[in-house]
């Protein structure tokens, strides 16, 4: 599937789930493609053919984005190695959570969570060890008892109940003896932070000086990225503020995008211009001049200017 049928596809999912999407855009590199927000979840996604094809870099700025923008990050494609992904199973890269287009229709449009994960050596799953126990305390089972049924140790049955998961076959043989659910669906908006790269990592050697930087002496967190349409995300006393730069014929084309992504994540934007004086909006987003950017006394004018 090409790319821009699989995004048409992933838009689609979304919309028939509910959410609300932000415009499709062309730039590249891109670390996502779209921002997607329903009652509150707001999704960052990165659309795919070969799941393998993200690299870390890209998963960092997915991550470092979800994070600063409350939502969570999600990778959907159709491939890993030399495989298609399964229906009904979650993948893992960088530690931010891949799925097929068919899982994601099943998880928001279907309400039906996957319970698979894909792992080295194959599929598994979750159990729900406390169920576990209490199914063999009922039956006045021993750990040595369960695991001879099974055909595995005392010590691995300690190990599911303890939350251990397990390959696909096993969980099949302990539904089929105790003739009940003991597998965990797998929620694709989770509240853990997945482990990208350390979030606060400097990178070093390639650095170079932007006209943003001087926000920092006033308060203003500076978090640079790599390949978002907008170059930096800036936070403040609780507010995010979505921020591109450069020159005026490269902000312009960035910026009613930048004020869309904005209204989805339901954050600020703002450009900067390095060759212009002019100030003004584009659709959502402040435009003003590094030399305005230069007058901010602190964060709090900069929130007065975006609130105008």
């Amino acid at each position: 599937m090409s790319q821009d049928r699989q995004l048409q596809l992933v838009t689609s999912v979304m919309i028939s789930a509910g959410f609300e999407v932000s415009e499709r855009f062309t730039l590249r590199p891109r670390s996502f493609d779209l921002i997607a927000r329903n009652d509150g979840t707001l999704l960052v996604i990165k659309v795919v053919s070969h799941i393998d094809s993200v690299s870390e870099e890209v998963a960092f700025d997915i991550e470092l984005i979800s994070r600063l923008l409350g939502g969570v990050p999600l990778i959907v494609g159709e491939r890993a190695r030399d495989a298609e992904l399964e229906r009904g199973a979650v993948y893992v890269r960088y530690g931010i959570y891949a799925v097929s287009p068919s899982t994601l229709y099943d998880y928001f449009v279907e309400k039906i969570p996957p319970l698979v994960y894909a792992s080295p050596g194959g599929l598994y799953v979750n159990i729900n060890g406390d169920a576990l126990r209490d199914l063999r305390e009922k039956r006045n089972m021993s750990l040595g008892d369960l695991g001879n049924v099974l055909g595995v140790s005392r010590r691995t049955i300690s190990k599911y109940e303890s939350g251990m998961g397990t390959t696909l076959d096993v969980a099949i043989r302990i539904e089929e003896f105790f003739n009940t659910g003991v597998v965990e669906s797998i929620e694709l908006i989770r509240n853990e932070k997945p482990k990208a790269m350390e979030p606060e990592e400097k990178k070093t050697g390639s650095y170079v000086q932007s006209p943003m930087d001087f926000l920092e002496q006033i308060g203003v967190r500076l978090h640079t990225l790599h390949g978002a349409p907008f170059q930096a995300l800036l936070t403040f006393d609780k507010h995010t503020i979505l921020t591109g730069y450069g020159t005026s014929q490269k902000v312009v084309k960035r910026a009613a995008l930048i004020g869309n992504l904005s209204h989805i994540a339901k954050k600020h934007a703002m450009c900067i211009i390095t060759d212009s004086e002019k100030e003004k909006k584009i659709g959502r987003t402040l435009v003003i001049s590094e030399q305005r950017l230069h007058k901010i006394e602190d964060g709090f004018e900069l929130l007065d200017l975006l609130g105008e």
